[in-house]
């Protein structure tokens, strides 16, 4: 997603040559200078991934040559940018905008337009959290995610990283970083809403046509999937130098990618590398030490539940459908923009703050959790937009029922099986 409106442009040319040869220290001034900028709560930017399906042959991945053509050319009006992903998915990532009922609008005019691009060829997007029904295939051939593949099988996360490649959709909520000042009040209270925000939106219950056990398959991925990437020791804790602990973060982390010149191919790193032993002069990586670049690309790499672009990226939503989605974008601005807001669901959260692991197994079959969602649920009523006040009170009625997206993932799969849930209207 580009920088949140404060934010676009900020630092740019800064960084000097992007092919200078950087030592640990200017790596780490590198990372911490971008992690966050000060900003006004307030925009939003959000990411919305959905699986592809062709209608007249559910099971089979919609061919890369075909889905490619038919989306040559679309041009999302709202100005969405549209990308498409290892398996397939249909991303759209709207445009930074003042406020969640603009950002909503935006990613449901430029959804609308895609999908009637691609119903004109039989294909349908899928807004579930996993794929239900499909072995995890691998259809866009591009460099960067043939080194990941390589890259996952040679650490031992073969299976976990194709199933976050290609099975997994997310809803990613993008939200300014604030104040410097408040900066890490900010972000520990983002980290202690995350277990109840992944409750809340657990919409993948099945993956490649079982039932996992799980009500987020895809947090249970992203879970398991080279903690040093994807998981941070200091999430939550609240420490007095956001930026300065991301970039020791990123330092740690394992190195996965490694291009010579920014129009080059991806290439994986097989062994377990980090940025710091590279930077380090402790392993050379292409017989050279990283730059400028090669510290950006390894940035993109990394996935923890909150992730630092000078902006915030909230990670832990699955994809729901569309009837739900708007709701919980809604829900997840407010609760960390609005002070009364953010106060209320904070007290809400607070007994199940540390209940991550739950959130992704059990989502709101959980009492506590369950009990949680609906405190942030009324908590948010409030301060959401009128236009969007209706979507969440669908979310705090299905709540109150009992129930979230997953099942209505497992009621349409127990009803007719896992592949029906890959054309059921009403998940889309």
């Amino acid at each position: 997603m580009p920088a949140l409106s404060s934010l676009e442009h900020a630092g740019e040319g800064d960084t000097g040559d992007r092919d200078v040869p950087l030592d640990v220290a200017a790596v780490l001034e590198q990372v911490a200078a971008g992690a966050l900028r000060a900003g006004t709560p307030g925009t939003v930017g959000l990411e919305l991934e959905r699986h592809a399906v062709d209608l007249r042959a559910p099971l089979r991945r919609v061919p890369w040559d075909r889905l490619t053509g038919a989306l040559r050319g679309v041009e999302p009006p709202a100005g969405c940018r549209l990308t498409l992903e290892p398996g397939g998915q249909v991303e759209l990532s709207s445009p930074p905008l003042p406020g969640p009922a603009a950002a909503v609008a935006a990613l449901q005019r430029d959804a609308a337009h895609v999908d009637a691009v691609l119903a004109a060829d039989g294909i349908a997007l899928l807004s579930t959290g996993t794929d239900p029904a499909r072995p995890p295939e691998r259809v866009n051939p591009g460099s960067r995610y043939s080194a990941m593949a390589e890259h996952f099988t040679a650490v031992g996360h073969g299976a976990d990283g194709a199933a976050m490649m290609c099975s997994t959709a997310s809803l990613q909520v993008n939200l300014e970083a604030g104040p410097a000042h408040r900066w890490p009040q900010r972000l520990e209270h983002l980290h202690r809403l995350l277990p109840v925000l992944a409750a809340l939106s657990a919409c993948s219950p099945l993956l490649a046509g079982r039932a996992t056990g799980e009500r987020s398959a895809r947090q249970g991925v992203w879970r398991r999937l080279e903690p040093g990437r994807c998981t941070r020791p200091a999430d939550g804790t609240g420490g007095p130098d956001p930026a300065g602990e991301w970039a020791d973060f990123a330092l740690a982390a394992p190195v996965m990618l490694v291009r010579d010149g920014e129009d080059a191919p991806c290439r994986p790193v097989g062994d377990p590398v980090s940025l710091a032993d590279w930077a380090g002069g402790r392993r050379r990586l292409h017989g050279r030490a990283p730059t400028v670049a090669d510290v950006d690309l390894h940035l993109s790499t990394l996935w923890p539940p909150v992730r630092m672009r000078g902006f915030l990226e909230v990670r832990v939503l699955d994809a729901v459908p569309a009837a739900w989605w708007p709701g919980l974008a809604a829900v997840v601005a407010a609760v960390v923009d609005d002070d009364r807001a953010a106060d209320a669901a904070a007290a809400a959260a607070e007994p199940v703050a540390h209940r991550a692991a739950d959130a992704a197994r059990l989502g709101l079959a959980d009492p506590a959790l369950a009990r949680a969602a609906r405190g942030v649920l009324a908590a948010a009523l409030p301060a959401v937009p009128t236009g969007l006040r209706g979507a969440v009170e669908a979310w705090a009625e299905l709540t109150a029922a009992g129930r979230g997206p997953a099942d209505l993932v497992l009621d349409r799969a127990r009803r007719s099986g896992p592949t029906a849930c890959l054309t059921a209207e009403e998940l889309r």
